[in-house]
């Protein structure tokens, strides 16, 4: 049984996303679907609210399961039993720095290979920053994400502008 996992942060989870996991379930036995705690990047989303969307999303397909992980990727590769780490590509622009990821991790683990898979190119241009900065700015973004992404981007932003307004009411 040959097993992946494709690591991200999902911040939120976007039919981009969804599209490569449905590439890969086609490739693969099953398909691990990690959430990544990025030191890095400070997220709208907890770990917990992005796996309760990315289960909801993905819950019709029974080849693909759901966790998050913090630390490295190739270890936690190992520890599912992953033959590979999918990543998607969009653009060139993404090519550089997955080529440096990707070279890495065969550094750290010479038998986990790398798959590149390329979304539909209707979502080439998508990803979760743009999706939370139009979704900051109350525009409709139900065509670029899940309906559970949709309800809780608003829920998110109505809860951040309700705190906002009574910062400034103090």
């Amino acid at each position: 049984m040959k097993t992946v996992i494709y690591p991200g942060t999902f911040d939120p989870i976007t039919n981009g996303h969804i599209d490569v996991i449905k590439r890969a379930i086609k490739l693969f036995d099953k398909v691990v679907v990690t959430v990544a705690k990025n030191p890095v990047k400070t997220p709208m989303f907890t770990v917990s609210e992005r796996l309760i969307m990315i289960k909801e999303c993905l819950k019709e397909y029974p080849s693909v399961t759901v966790d998050s992980f913090d630390g490295l990727v190739v270890d936690h590769a190992k520890e599912v039993g992953a033959v590979g780490i999918i990543r998607g590509l969009r653009a060139v622009s993404d090519f550089e720095y997955e080529f440096q990821m990707a070279l890495m991790n065969r550094k750290l683990d010479e038998h986990l290979r790398t798959i590149f898979l390329m979304p539909h190119e209707k979502y080439t241009y998508l990803n979760s920053t743009i999706i939370r900065n139009l979704a900051q700015f109350n525009s409709d973004v139900s065509d670029f994400v899940p309906p559970i992404v949709t309800k809780m981007l608003i829920e998110k932003n109505s809860n951040n502008s309700l705190r906002k307004q009574d910062i400034r009411d103090q």
